[in-house]
């Protein structure tokens, strides 16, 4: 077990904003904070990437980095609660994962798009893969007329989040994200299959 495999029992998570501010100045405060998120951070990467393509050249401790280099360059990320957080990442997973992708289809001019299993987590059937970009556009899309359910797909298929951890960081019951989940599902397979896209 490394350092950074559970965080400190005694840790506050309502100290977070603050330790962050003072990282860059403190070394006692950044090692504090980097036990607290690492091992949250780790197991959503962990839980994202077992979704993406075996031949994916993102690997979850690269996606972990990439969250720390966002970390240090914003002024807006403020969790004040372990819930709080794991929301917050999650929605900065999506980000950077699309933003990847993004940046693989312009290198490849057009070619092989960085995919995503659609089903890993829920079934045991064969895996379909969808176009992360294409999740992405929809998911937009779903925003603008259900934030909550547009929410819900942030935190359990991109940030790999429990029903229980993303009830709590919306506020809601695990049995309404239960039902959410199913709900924001079915209409993104029912887009899907009406575009005509690969793995629907």
């Amino acid at each position: 077990m490394t350092e950074h495999d559970t965080a400190p029992s005694h840790e506050r998570w309502d100290e977070l904003p603050a330790l962050l501010t003072a990282a860059d100045a403190d070394p006692a405060a950044r090692e504090r904070a980097v036990a607290m998120i690492y091992p949250e951070l780790k197991r959503i990467a962990d839980a994202q990437m077992r979704r993406e393509r075996p031949d994916h050249t993102l690997q979850a401790t690269g996606l972990v980095s990439e969250f720390f280099v966002y970390l240090a360059r914003s002024t807006s990320f403020s969790a004040t609660s372990r819930a709080h957080f794991l929301g917050l990442a999650s929605i900065v997973m999506r980000r950077l994962l699309v933003d990847y992708a993004r940046t693989r289809k312009r290198e490849k001019r057009g070619g092989q798009l960085v995919r995503v299993d659609m089903d890993h987590a829920e079934r045991g059937n064969a895996a379909q893969f969808v176009d992360l970009i294409e999740i992405d556009d929809l998911l937009t899309r779903l925003a603008a007329s259900d934030p909550r359910l547009a929410r819900v797909v942030e935190m359990r298929f991109f940030g790999g989040l429990t029903n229980a951890e993303a009830g709590e960081a919306l506020g809601v019951t695990e049995r309404t994200v239960k039902r959410d989940w199913q709900i924001a599902r079915a209409w993104l397979y029912s887009q899907l299959r009406r575009e005509g896209l690969p793995g629907t």
